[in-house]
């Protein structure tokens, strides 16, 4: 439990804008219809729910405030699944700044914090407003994606019992997920693809620190995610029949530390802060989120898992 309060590090965010394109087209509630199909016929809508990483949350490297944006990974995955065959038409609730608590319980989502072009929620949580959605649209949702946790955690900065208020959040997050996961698959119904993801394991950016012990840190993150953060989230949505994306491991979090290259401007360094460092904002910045390519590699997963779940033929 000392080694996963390292992940608490990562709290807040700041500055930089990633200059990519996604290539990505993105659609609101009231464009998703049930005419998007692909040639089987099948209806292709897809809905998100998370926090800022499925609102596709962006720092921006002048120090103004970033903002939500389509580069994210939620964003980016329809046109990669149209790459293979499947015409998904986004429905994003997801809401920047949200917890496992916040998705269930806190009506509606604060200005500026749903994804662009996102329809608002207003009195109603996260949770009922796209359980609502999937309901209504019953046998038209090929995909939902949730994407949640990592702010429960980052809650824990500033208590004085650091280790146990992770510990506890740890398991808020099971009970949580516990609530929604079972109210999404009844409300999507059994031939949903339900994709739960985690997070790149940022910690590991501190490694490019002068400071021993923010190293040391970088380097017990990784317990932090291998051994109690993703183990939660990897129940919760296959207790539902979900598949669970370990995106901590596709980014390299769990590769030998004994393996370095050259990165600049931080020089020789290990293989795995590498990664993390080209993928996430968190070497440059000290922001949690994902730069374009990193948000793609997590959509590229989800598309993955996606098509290799559906029962719906590809057009």
């Amino acid at each position: 439990m000392v080694a996963l309060s390292a992940v608490l590090v990562v709290a807040g965010a700041c500055s930089g804008d990633d200059d990519g394109d996604s290539g990505a087209s993105s659609t609101t509630g009231d464009a998703a219809t049930a005419d998007s199909t692909t040639g089987s016929g099948e209806p292709q809508l897809y809905v998100s729910l998370g926090d800022s990483y499925a609102s596709g949350y962006q720092p921006n490297p002048e120090g103004r405030p970033g903002a939500n944006t389509d580069y994210g990974f939620v964003y980016q995955a329809p046109g990669i699944a149209a790459e293979a065959g499947y015409d998904l038409e986004l429905v994003n609730f997801g809401c920047g700044g949200a917890t496992t608590t916040s998705l269930l319980e806190s009506p509606g989502c604060a200005e500026g914090a749903l994804g662009p072009d996102a329809d608002s929620y207003d009195g109603e949580s996260q949770a009922e407003a796209a359980e609502a959605f999937l309901e209504e649209h019953e046998g038209e949702v090929a995909l939902v994606t949730v994407s949640i946790g990592g702010n429960d955690v980052t809650s824990c900065v500033g208590e004085a019992d650091v280790v146990g208020c992770v510990a506890t959040a740890v398991e808020g997050i099971a009970a949580n997920l516990g609530e929604l996961m079972p109210r999404l698959r009844a409300a999507a119904g059994p031939d949903t693809v339900i994709v739960g993801t985690t997070y790149p394991d940022v910690i590991l950016g501190g490694y490019v620190s002068d400071d021993p012990g923010v190293q040391q840190l970088a380097e017990l993150s990784i317990i932090a995610f291998e051994d109690f953060i993703n183990p939660t989230l990897q129940e919760q949505y296959q207790a539902v029949d979900g598949v669970f994306v370990d995106v901590t491991e596709a980014t390299g979090a769990y590769g030998p530390f004994d393996e370095t290259t050259t990165l600049e401007p931080y020089g020789e360094i290990p293989v795995p802060v590498a990664q993390v460092c080209e993928l996430t904002w968190y070497c440059e910045f000290q922001d949690i989120h994902a730069k374009t390519s990193g948000y793609r590699l997590i959509a590229e997963l989800v598309v993955d898992a996606f098509v290799e779940t559906t029962t719906i033929p590809a057009s």
